[in-house]
């Protein structure tokens, strides 16, 4: 489990796992001015640019986890 400590960094309000060739699976809790609510924002980065995000209801975020780490399990993933 060491070894996953070195690769993902969390804070307050920011999180983020280091991936190959420069690349970090960036966390974030935002909020949004326009609809006056919070949403988490899942980016994949690289030099400071974010390539791709997925924004997610904070209320989702536990069942996601739970579900990434159950299908982490049944497929035999690390």
């Amino acid at each position: 489990m060491a070894e996953n400590e070195e690769i993902v960094e969390i804070g307050e309000k920011y999180g983020e796992i280091k991936m190959g060739a420069g690349w970090f699976l960036t966390i974030t809790l935002a909020s949004s001015e326009k609809y006056e609510n919070e949403y988490i924002e899942i980016a994949k980065e690289r030099g400071g640019q974010k390539k791709a995000r997925f924004n997610l209801n904070p209320k989702y975020a536990r069942i996601l986890g739970e579900a990434l780490i159950k299908f982490a399990d049944q497929n035999s993933l690390e």
